[in-house]
């Protein structure tokens, strides 16, 4: 993805400010407490909620479905616009649970580096390292923070070494931890020579850091105890002899991480890890598209869906596209064109995110992400330019691991279901099919908690009980080829074919022996567990 080549044109100064970025970990490594804590110092909160707020405690701005509030885990992707020293961050806190990581991934296609949170005592968990395989497909760089350190966590080295033999990346370390647990005291910012101490009475503040002159300066005794003074100088000393230097070159290719150490909860690391993204995060870069590439320098507007969210504001039925700016510099008013219906469209009220909270957005630059309220024009996987027909391509859809049958608890209410759940299917939110036999649907996730989501949102939503039934069908597949083959094939397995809400045949299969056999029997018939969302 990116394009390290000299070649290519200086940006313009508004896109070159522009990062564009993703966090994510694993469930509970702290991710949404350290977005929350991104737009306290870009000064677009003034107080940082928390995940289970109690009493006074706000809650937080990225998760704003009441589902996030009850369980404290997001289950949506959310994006967020905010300045910080003369940069424009562009912040995407996406879901951790596995079980909504299609969401995750798709938003992956539309930044341009990730920065990866690892809980210090947990190390490097399962789903940070399916995470982390997805951003090295796409080359993402990747930037990490290694969070609660003020709790008992691992050995510094320890968790270093586990990074670098888990996820095969070189990690250099641009900050480093003095104490840990009830003894951690703050770390030293190898990158500018601060010492940057915690303080663990008011976790809503921007810490203070001390300018230190070298390792040798007697200041560093004045500030860290005597028997961890000791310890973190020989550290520091062992980490620049065994750890490579670091190399700016190498993070833009994702071959190298810098680390970073710190408390998320009490604002400790966050400000130095945000300084190492505007100065190591790469600048909007070359989009991938059909039948040609977009460059973010070029003069004309092009911008590409890759999330749908639906009702986020729940007192109008909206629906509001997120949408990327791949290149060129976008007004309000502008009339672009939508390539996949050909039609011509006026943006007359795109927003920012703050979350839910938005406001009007007067203009954006390649690397924005903006979203354009409509009701239902627009589609995960299309792309918007000015005239040219050209196609953001590489945004994924996955084939469902787990199939119910859905009823609504009112039988008279079926066609409002049927509403509900193409606005799901059509957000990404859930597969949605309809049998060839027979009545009724069939609804795909890939976790059981996407179920409980989905039933919540039916209800909340459209006033609608719902209830999820076991299906005979585990799982399903797109199904391609020539016309005349496919023909055959869906004539002679009627009860197994299905149409997914874009229309396109699915196979619908309850053993591996029902995919074998179409292998064998329709060698001219393909069965694929992905589709390019690119319509």
């Amino acid at each position: 993805m990116l394009d390290t080549a000299n070649n290519r044109p200086e940006l313009p100064a508004e896109i070159a400010r522009r990062r564009t970025f993703a966090i994510i970990s694993h469930p509970d490594a702290g991710k949404t407490t350290l977005t929350e804590k991104f737009l306290l110092y870009g000064g677009a909160i003034q107080m940082a909620g928390q995940v289970r707020a109690k009493g006074e405690a706000r809650r937080t701005r990225s998760d704003f479905m009441k589902m996030e509030q009850d369980r404290g885990i997001s289950v949506s992707a959310s994006a967020m616009s905010f300045d910080f020293e003369g940069f424009r961050f562009n912040l995407v806190d996406t879901p951790g649970h596995s079980d909504f990581s299609e969401d995750t991934y798709r938003t992956l296609t539309a930044v341009d580096a990730a920065v990866m949170v690892i809980d210090g005592a947990k190390g490097v968990e399962s789903q940070t390292q399916k995470l982390f395989e997805v951003c090295r497909l796409r080359d993402l760089p990747i930037l990490t923070f290694c969070n609660k350190m003020d709790r008992e966590s691992r050995d510094t080295f320890e968790i270093i070494d586990e990074i670098q033999e888990n996820l095969a990346i070189d990690v250099t370390p641009a900050s480093w931890p003095i104490g840990v647990g009830r003894e951690f005291v703050g770390c030293y910012d190898l990158l500018r020579d601060r010492l940057e101490l915690m303080d663990r009475a008011d976790r809503n503040k921007v810490a203070e850091s001390i300018k230190i002159n070298g390792l040798d300066d007697p200041q560093l005794a004045e500030h860290i105890p005597a028997n961890l003074l000791d310890k973190f100088l020989e550290e520091v000393e062992m980490a620049k002899e065994l750890l490579p230097a670091l190399d700016p070159q190498s993070v833009l290719e994702g071959h190298m991480t810098p680390i970073w150490f710190g408390s998320a909860i009490n604002s400790y690391g966050v400000q130095e890890l945000m300084h190492g993204i505007a100065k190591f995060g790469p600048e909007p870069q070359v989009q991938k598209a059909s039948p040609r590439s977009i460059a973010p320098e070029e003069k004309k507007v092009t911008g590409f869906v890759f999330k749908v969210q639906a009702n986020m504001d729940p007192k109008h039925r909206d629906r509001v596209a997120f949408v990327r700016m791949a290149s060129g510099h976008f007004k309000r008013g502008m009339k672009l064109t939508h390539v996949r219906s050909k039609k011509p469209m006026s943006i007359t009220n795109p927003v920012l995110f703050l979350a839910s909270d938005r406001e009007l957005a007067e203009e954006a630059w390649a690397g924005d992400i903006i979203g354009i309220p409509n009701h239902g024009q627009l589609r995960i996987g299309d792309t918007l330019t000015e005239g040219e027909a050209i196609r953001a391509t590489g945004i994924p859809s996955f084939a469902p691991e787990l199939l119910q049958g859905v009823r609504a608890g009112d039988p008279m209410k079926a066609k409002h279901l049927e509403k509900a759940l193409m606005q799901f299917a059509e957000e990404g939110a859930a597969k949605v099919f309809k049998p060839s036999i027979g009545s009724g649907f069939i609804v795909g996730v890939v976790g059981a908690l996407q179920f409980e989501v989905l039933a919540s949102r039916i209800e909340l939503e459209y006033g609608l009980p719902v209830r999820f039934e076991a299906s005979q069908f585990t799982s399903a597949r797109w199904v391609s080829g020539e016309k005349q083959a496919i023909d055959k094939f869906t004539q002679s397995n009627v009860q197994h074919i299905a149409h997914d809400h874009d229309g396109d045949i699915v196979y619908l299969t309850r053993l591996q022996w029902d995919i074998d056999r179409v292998g064998r029997d329709y060698p001219d018939v393909k069965l694929t567990a992905t589709k390019e969302m690119m319509v």
